[in-house]
């Protein structure tokens, strides 16, 4: 009888592991391009992200369709606080028009005593303590008062965090009774808001006192900034995993 032919090992049956290792090469390949283009991206995107809508987020409204048109263009101003420096002038009109600022301070004395200041957080509304508290005291005027109670009328209809910071200038060095005055302020704040009736969760107090200096404490117009209550509200959670 004819001996059976063994078949050839080999071929194209034999190779077809080859198939699937070139699949694998050309997914990681392209794996790594996707890497590499979303290490080229601009930074400043990956670094924050702003949540605005009416639904939900940190500047989520509140009472939709009730919001007065005042208060709605100013959060949309503040959606992108990257661009406050610009808008500085619209915001400060807008958040206390005639008929809200009080007749005590004028409106020249509001435009050099309200900054708002970007932070990588969000928007920091920054307030001398001209416009807030007399020289070494921690409780706000009448006027003050106002003036806090219209930037509560604003962040009852956001849901953004807040911080309150209170500064002080550097005479005295770092005294405990700076750090002391500048917590009092921001707690002072604190207060006006609670009585506005925003939920307390939504706060948090520092006093930092000498620290963090925005202007030069050699000269009083310098001092005069470095005392100071600034407002930060939350708006634009940093990612910190994203940058170096």
């Amino acid at each position: 009888m004819a001996r059976k032919k063994k078949k050839k090992s080999g071929g194209i049956a034999g190779d077809a592991w080859l198939i699937t290792f070139g699949d694998l090469v050309t997914l990681l390949l392209t794996f790594f391009v996707l890497l590499l283009s979303m290490s080229s991206m601009d930074r400043s995107v990956l670094s924050r992200i702003t949540v605005f809508t009416d639904d939900i987020g940190f500047l989520t409204y509140r009472s939709a369709g009730r919001i007065p048109t005042r208060v709605k263009h100013i959060i949309e101003a503040l959606d992108k606080p990257w661009e406050v420096l610009e808008k500085q002038n619209r915001i400060k009109d807008l958040l206390f028009p005639d008929d809200v600022l009080p007749e005590s301070i004028s409106r020249q004395d509001l435009m050099k005593n309200l900054q708002i200041l970007e932070r990588p957080e969000g928007v920091a509304l920054v307030l001398s303590d001209d416009l807030l508290f007399k020289t070494g005291q921690s409780e706000p005027g009448p006027a003050a008062r106002q003036i806090l109670a219209t930037i509560a009328g604003v962040l009852k209809y956001m849901t953004a965090p807040v911080n309150i910071a209170g500064y002080t200038d550097n005479i005295g060095g770092d005294a405990r009774g700076n750090y002391v005055l500048s917590g009092k302020r921001a707690l002072s704040v604190l207060h006006v808001f609670l009585q506005e009736g925003i939920p307390n969760e939504r706060f948090s107090v520092s006093g930092y006192g000498p620290n963090w200096a925005i202007a030069d404490n050699k000269t009083p117009e310098g001092r005069a900034k470095n005392r100071r209550v600034e407002i930060l509200i939350k708006t634009t959670p940093w990612l910190g995993s994203y940058t170096q």
